[in-house]
C-alpha cells in the first residue's frame, strides 16, 4: 500500500513540475529573480523526488 501511495505521489509531482513549466512560458525569466527561485525549486523537486524514488526498497508493502 505504502508503494502505491509513493508511486501517486511521485506522478503528482511529476504532473505539478510539467503544469509549472507550462505555466511559465513566456514570463520574462529575469524579472525579480524569478529564474534562480525557479532553479531552486527545481533542485529541491529533483532532489526530493530521487530521494524518496530510492527509498522504494526500504518501504515493505
Amino acid at each position: 500500500m505504502a508503494g502505491i501511495q509513493l508511486d501517486r505521489a511521485l506522478d503528482n509531482v511529476d504532473a505539478a513540475m510539467r503544469q509549472l513549466r507550462t505555466a511559465v512560458r513566456g514570463v520574462p525569466v529575469r524579472r525579480e529573480g524569478f529564474k534562480d527561485s525557479h532553479d531552486a525549486l527545481a533542485r529541491a523537486v529533483a532532489t526530493l523526488t530521487v530521494t524518496l524514488s530510492d527509498s522504494r526498497s526500504a518501504i515493505k508493502d
